[in-house]
C-alpha cells in the first residue's frame, strides 16, 4: 500500500480532535491539507475511515480501530527514533584508534588526556601498530579510524589531513654537517645512513626524496621501532633521515637535527572507513586528535625547522 507516515499522523490528530480544524491548528496543517491528506489514506486502504457532517467528524468502525493501534504503534516509533538519536550523539563508550609507532608516541598521548577531561566517559583505546595493519584494522572495522602517514592508495577510505611537517637530519653533534643550519639533501649522497624500515609510512616518502635527486646512499641498518634511531646514530652507525614529529631529542645526548633543504613534508591523515559514519563519540575523539595536530603545528611557529 502507498499511505505516507504523515497521512498517518495527519488521521491520528483528526482522530484525537475530532475535528478537520482543530487537527490542522495542532500539527500546522490548513484544513483542506488535512481533509486531502485524509482522503489519500482512505483512498489508498479502500475504506472509509472517518465519517463526516456540516457539525461533526465522528470514526467508523474501521477508522476506530485503526486510531486505537495507530496511536500505540506512532508512540513506539517516536520513542525509537528518540533512542536512536540518542545513542548517535551520546558521548560515551569505547573508541578504539589505530596509528604507528611515531604518532603513538608523540601525538595521541596528548590526545588520550584531553579526551580524559573533556569526555571522561567515553574510553580511548589505541592501538600501535605499523601503518599497513593500521589500514587493514580500519577496513576490518576492528578499529573506529586511524592516523596515517599519506601517501596511501585506498579509494574505499575518507581522509582529513591534519598536520604537514618535513623531514630533519639526524647526526652526531661532531659530524661535519653538525656545523650547517640548514643541509643539502645533496650532501647525504654517498652517506651511511640508519633508516626506519618499510613498515613506517614514511620510509617511501624518504625513498622518494633521494631518489628525485639522483642520491646514492648506503642503508647499513633499517630499524623497526623510531626510538632505535638515536642510539644507532649516536654510536657512530650512520646518520638518519627522521621526521619532526620523532623530536624532541633524548636529553644529555650527543645529538643535533638540522633542516634538509628542499623541505620535504610529509602528511598526516586521519582516516575512516567510507560511507560508514562515525559514533558520536568516534567523531568527537577524532575531533580531538585533529585539535591537538593543529595545536602542535601552531606551537612550531616560530621554529627555525619549520619554516
Amino acid at each position: 500500500m502507498n499511505y505516507s507516515l504523515k497521512q498517518l499522523r495527519v488521521f491520528v490528530a483528526v482522530a484525537r480532535a475530532g475535528s478537520f480544524s482543530r487537527a490542522g491548528q495542532r500539527i500546522g496543517l490548513s484544513q483542506s491539507a488535512v481533509s486531502h491528506s485524509i482522503k489519500e489514506l482512505e483512498e489508498t486502504l479502500g475504506v472509509r475511515l472517518l465519517d463526516r457532517t456540516t457539525r461533526e467528524v465522528t470514526l467508523t468502525v474501521a477508522g476506530q480501530q485503526l486510531a486505537v493501534r495507530l496511536d500505540r504503534v506512532l508512540d513506539e516509533l517516536n520513542n525509537t527514533l528518540l533512542d536512536a538519536r540518542s545513542t548517535g550523539q551520546q558521548l560515551s563508550g569505547t573508541v578504539r584508534v589505530a596509528a604507528s609507532q611515531t604518532l603513538s608516541a608523540h601525538l595521541m598521548p596528548q590526545s588520550i588526556a584531553c579526551c580524559q577531561q573533556r569526555y571522561p566517559a567515553i574510553r580511548f583505546v589505541l592501538h600501535d601498530r605499523p601503518q599497513h595493519w593500521v589500514l587493514e584494522s580500519i577496513r576490518s572495522g576492528e578499529v573506529d579510524f586511524g592516523m596515517v602517514i599519506d601517501p596511501i592508495q585506498a579509494a574505499d577510505l575518507d581522509s582529513e589531513t591534519v598536520l604537514s611537517e618535513p623531514f630533519l637530519l639526524l647526526c652526531r653533534c661532531d659530524h661535519s654537517l653538525a656545523a650547517q643550519d640548514q643541509v643539502p639533501w645533496q650532501a647525504l649522497n654517498g652517506a651511511e645512513l640508519v633508516l626506519q624500515d618499510y613498515a613506517s609510512g614514511s620510509r617511501a616518502l624518504i625513498d622518494e626524496a633521494l631518489s628525485s635527486q639522483d642520491i646514492e646512499a648506503s642503508i647499513v641498518q633499517q630499524i623497526g621501532h623510531p626510538a632505535t634511531l638515536f642510539p644507532m646514530v649516536e654510536a657512530g652507525i650512520g646518520i638518519s633521515v627522521l621526521p619532526a614529529l620523532a623530536l624532541p631529542l633524548p636529553e644529555s645526548r650527543p645529538l643535533v637535527v638540522r633542516k634538509l633543504v628542499p623541505v620535504v613534508q610529509r602528511q598526516l591523515m586521519l582516516v575512516r572507513r567510507k560511507n560508514r559514519s562515525l559514533s558520536g563519540a568516534a567523531r568527537a575523539v577524532w575531533d580531538v586528535v585533529a585539535e591537538q595536530a593543529r595545536l602542535l603545528n601552531e606551537a612550531r611557529k616560530g621554529d627555525a625547522l619549520f619554516e
